[in-house]
């Protein structure tokens, strides 16, 4: 491959080289020259390829860059959960005792959702790169010796370059996306260990109606599902209600989910559909030795 040109290098119609010009610089230089050219040089296009992706790189960061933005970003959202309680919004009831009986537990779900979102984000990051040149390439080699006046070169450079574009728009949403998983993961952990019974169903569409709700998840909104097995279960004291929830998808399992569940520990906070009569006769049974 050639070496750049000379700092101060000019070509036809273009301004001066330096690496120091974003990526959408660079790429309507690249596209200004060779529409005045052709193709003419496969060293000249390979060329070109190089510039473009050192500023492509440069631009979205590099890998450390991403690792370290997603470790923090997840950290805020695991101090916000755990340190400061909002984990009580998912697990009602939930003590700062209980949370650090299982710490290491929750902090394990942190490590494997700051991994799983960075690799996420760095292949985007590489595909979006990928793409890009690939779409430089083909359009480059396919211009006639000479050039060609007939190119927009706006919408040419719209074309090819719109994958380092949506980069952040596909980074957002995979940070949003993990987050969502991070805070369900960590959620069920806790309601396990605390011998949830139940889970009503919250769907985000239910307070923003700009979300983008699966049609199926805005069906069990606000439906109570049941823990299979659970010790209310296996004593009698409830049913199944709108199925077990094992039965399906958990909440924020599928991609931009942002449902979540709002754990239910005691038959007391079950409807009274779900209780059966031995249910009834249980909670009726606390009253009065609380009243005693």
């Amino acid at each position: 491959m050639p070496p750049p040109p000379p700092e101060g290098t000019q070509w036809p119609g273009l301004g001066s080289f330096s690496g120091r010009k974003s990526f959408r610089q660079l790429l309507s230089e690249a596209i200004a020259e060779l529409s005045l050219t052709g193709y003419v040089s496969e060293d000249r296009v390979a060329y070109w390829i190089d510039t473009l992706r050192r500023a492509a790189d440069a631009e979205l960061g590099s890998e450390r860059a991403v690792d370290t933005e997603t470790r923090e970003r997840l950290n805020a959202v695991f101090e916000r959960l755990i340190d400061r309680g909002k984990i009580g919004t998912y697990v009602p009831g939930v003590s700062r005792l209980d949370i650090s009986m299982i710490r290491p537990n929750l902090r394990a779900e942190l490590d494997r959702r700051i991994v799983a979102s960075a690799d996420l984000i760095k292949l985007h990051r590489r595909e979006a790169v990928e793409r890009t040149l690939q779409r430089f390439q083909g359009w480059s080699t396919a211009i006639p010796p000479g050039g060609d006046g007939t190119i927009d070169k706006r919408e040419t450079r719209a074309s090819i370059g719109k994958s380092v574009a949506q980069f952040r728009f596909e980074k957002r949403r995979v940070d949003i996306d993990q987050s969502h998983k991070l805070i369900a993961n960590i959620s069920d952990i806790v309601a396990t260990d605390q011998g949830a019974i139940a889970g009503i169903w919250h769907d985000h569409g239910e307070h923003d109606r700009s979300y983008d709700a699966r049609k199926q998840h805005m069906g069990r909104a606000g439906k109570v599902y049941a823990v299979r097995d659970s010790w209310a279960i296996r004593q009698g004291l409830m049913t199944k209600g709108a199925g077990y929830m094992d039965e399906m998808t958990k909440p924020g399992q599928e991609i931009s989910c942002g449902c979540w569940y709002e754990w239910i520990m005691s038959p007391r906070r079950l409807p009274d559909s779900m209780l059966t009569r031995k249910g009834q006769e249980w909670i009726e049974a606390g009253r009065m030795r609380m009243a005693a």
